[in-house]
């Protein structure tokens, strides 16, 4: 099924009842952003406070990621887009399961055909392993683009893994800078904010 555009999207999303996390949510997560973001960034799915605000990344992971995200020009209101594999809390924030990221799938497939982004970045293992390949290795491929179709493809690590092992905060900043200069090298529309 494709959707017209992104309200006819967001409606019918926010509609789902394609698997069991539908009984358990508060709100349906579905992304925030521009919608013509040549970088499109990717998480597993929502955690407590975001299943509260209807936004993805808002708690203190989604602090540090904006910290992060500002630190080499970028934003959630300028110039990014971001969503997560599935659109609604698991419970006690567990890794959502294959069926439920099975049902779900279609969703991001339709906002990646919306924004036709030149980037992708996965946030965490969950994500690297459904979008980029199922064997990836974050600790060992953090970093490294993976060409998939028209779209460049990194996975690093997830904020809330960097929040518990505050040592994997060099290497994900390294991420970042190698993200900015491949924007430079191949997003010809994305302007970096440096307020």
């Amino acid at each position: 099924m494709a959707y017209m555009d992104w309200d006819d999207l967001s409606e019918q999303c926010r509609k789902c009842t394609a698997c069991d996390l539908a009984k358990t949510r508060n709100n349906v997560v579905v992304g925030v952003g521009r919608p013509d973001a040549e970088i499109l960034f990717v998480g597993e799915g929502p955690g407590e406070q975001e299943d509260l605000k209807g936004e993805p990344f808002v708690g203190r992971g989604g602090q540090l990621l904006d910290k992060m995200l500002a630190a080499v020009g970028l934003s959630r209101q300028h110039n990014i887009y971001i969503a997560n594999i599935v659109k609604c809390r698991p419970p006690k924030n567990r890794d959502p399961l294959p069926d439920e990221q099975e049902a779900c799938i279609h969703w991001l497939r339709e906002q990646v055909s919306l924004i036709r982004p030149k980037i992708m970045v996965c946030l965490g293992r969950v994500a690297a392993c459904r979008i980029i390949s199922p064997d990836f290795k974050v600790t060992l491929q953090h970093g490294e683009f993976i060409k998939k179709g028209n779209i460049l493809m990194m996975g690093t690590f997830h904020p809330a893994a960097i929040l518990r092992n505050p040592n994997l905060k060099p290497d994900a900043f390294a991420d970042y800078l190698a993200l900015r200069d491949e924007i430079a090298r191949v997003c010809e529309h994305t302007v970096l904010n440096w307020d």
